[in-house]
């Protein structure tokens, strides 16, 4: 079972958003400081997109069929966990922290666990696959707390 300790990290990220957090406690009472936020400004796509989807002819005389256009939103939340993953490597190699929990929609987590170096999966206690970037501190810290003690 995972317990956080006083010096743990939290993060809690969704697509566009990730908080830095330390727990300043031990896992009866957390008490967590934010150290740090990234954010990314990512537009829907249909305001990023130039142009309208292009065309092709189909095998047919005068058939012709609509081709797909670059979600550039979906790649902008990708983009974001990489550069995530990038982050938590430089803080881990210079030894900011020692246990890492990290709070993330299954989307996300999926793309951190592909881009994540080793250095920082060895310090991952526990991953908690929730969207929290929305909550307030207090109920981040009760959530979190929640699903350390179900691990």
């Amino acid at each position: 079972m995972a317990r956080l300790k006083e010096g743990t990290w939290v993060v809690v990220t969704d697509s566009e958003k990730a908080l830095f957090i330390r727990n300043l406690t031990d896992h009866q009472d957390p008490n967590f400081e934010v150290l740090g936020e990234e954010a990314q400004e990512n537009p829907s796509d249909i305001e990023q997109s130039a142009n309208r989807p292009g065309r092709m002819h189909d095998g047919g005389p005068g058939h012709r069929s609509a081709m797909d256009d670059t979600d550039w939103h979906e790649l902008a939340k990708e983009r974001f966990a990489k550069d995530l993953s990038d982050i938590l490597y430089e803080k881990a190699h210079k030894g900011a922290f020692d246990r890492l929990v990290i709070a993330a929609s299954p989307q996300v987590l999926g793309v951190l666990r592909a881009e994540m170096h080793k250095e920082v999966t060895d310090k991952i206690i526990a991953e908690i696959p929730k969207t929290l970037t929305n909550h307030p501190m207090e109920k981040i810290e009760e959530i979190i707390k929640a699903e350390l003690v179900d691990q």
